[in-house]
């Protein structure tokens, strides 16, 4: 078998958002956010489903109003998964979400006014044991900071970020993580490592407004990677411009390929040449259309020749690689034989069997 590279991951305090256990050496959790209108109830539910479905451990859902609060209400009552409650500026907001069974708040303390309203909205969080998520933004720094460091720089994030460390600290809080996010993969980056090193508090990792689907994946990829090969990060968000769903898949993927976490179909496939004996691209995008609904883990390996086929077909739980006639292996020994019109439904079969059998 191939020898698997473990990380060692940075010690950090434990949190619960829900039932979902954040730092502490718990599995790294993958969130998503609603983009639905928070006031259209049955919208918002059905995505936060979809959401459940593709495998996400968390969403959030931003709460601008009121009105967006006590839809909340309903909204929570029919969820399955915690819900974190996005919030700026408006403490009343924060009260009212944690008294309808919000799993965590995102709300920066320096930001919703004076000290007596911070008091109440940790007072509020302690009562209902409801951690807070710190979220420091480069494009959203506090004014003095812009005018201290003329642009958003690692420092100028960590300097922001321990204004709201300090007041939860003032006020014996300690139920938080911290996230740092910027669009620039480097500024991110460098602001997570040094604040990984100052606190120990969970860290939720994202790189934010990555951007379109493709570009998005790439710059998440690499900003997340880095930081998650060095053993930071407790929780990750993937930003898309596209389907939240998607968020979620590329999430799972990202910790699939360090080794952090396994959970779906993980698909090893050959970029195809003109030595394949059948069309490895269609037969991928097919299979991971067809597969999108399983949670549980397990390798399969696609490959269309037989230069690569048979040594990465025993190393999995099902293989196929082409050749006259094409191969398939389970657990690493050969099986049957298989032709490429069969070739999708075969795989999908003993897939599917695979899993069964190991219930």
């Amino acid at each position: 078998m191939k020898q698997v590279h473990k990380i060692k991951r940075r010690i950090s305090d434990q949190i619960f958002v829900g039932d979902v256990a954040i730092g502490g050496g718990a599995p790294i959790s993958v969130q998503s956010m609603t983009n639905t209108n928070t006031c259209d109830i049955e919208s918002t539910v059905l995505q936060i489903e979809s959401l459940e479905k593709a495998g996400a451990d968390l969403v959030r859902v931003s709460i601008p109003t009121m009105d967006a609060a006590e839809a909340f209400k309903e909204i929570k009552q029919r969820a399955n998964i915690p819900l974190i409650t996005d919030i700026h500026f408006d403490y009343k907001i924060a009260l009212k979400v944690a008294e309808y069974g919000a799993d965590c708040l995102r709300i920066n303390p320096g930001n919703i006014g004076k000290e007596d309203r911070v008091r109440e909205v940790v007072a509020s969080a302690k009562d209902h044991n409801i951690p807070i998520r710190i979220g420091v933004n480069a494009g959203s720094l506090e004014k003095d900071l812009q005018k201290k460091y003329t642009e958003p720089t690692p420092e100028a994030m960590v300097e922001s970020a321990f204004r709201h460390i300090d007041i939860l600290d003032k006020l014996n809080f300690n139920n938080y993580k911290v996230s740092l996010k910027a669009s620039e993969v480097f500024m991110t980056v460098f602001a997570y490592r040094q604040l990984a090193s100052q606190i120990v508090n969970p860290l939720h990792l994202g790189i934010t407004e990555a951007g379109s689907y493709r570009s998005g994946t790439v710059k998440s990829s690499i900003g997340m990677g880095l930081l998650l090969s060095e053993g930071i990060g407790d929780t990750i968000r993937v930003s898309l411009a596209s389907d939240p769903v998607d968020e979620v898949r590329v999430g799972f993927d990202i910790l699939k390929s360090l080794n952090l976490r396994k959970k779906g179909v993980n698909l090893i496939a050959c970029p195809s040449c003109s030595r394949q004996k059948f069309d490895v691209i269609a037969v991928v995008n097919e299979l991971e259309s067809r597969l999108e609904d399983i949670t549980e883990s397990i390798d399969v390996a696609v490959i269309g020749c037989v230069v690569n086929g048979p040594g990465e077909a025993r190393e999995v739980s099902v293989g196929v690689t082409g050749g006259s006639p094409n191969l398939m292996y389970i657990n690493g020994k050969t099986h049957s034989k298989v032709d490429n019109d069969s070739l999708v439904d075969t795989l999908e079969a003993n897939i599917r069997k695979r899993l069964i059998s190991n219930v």
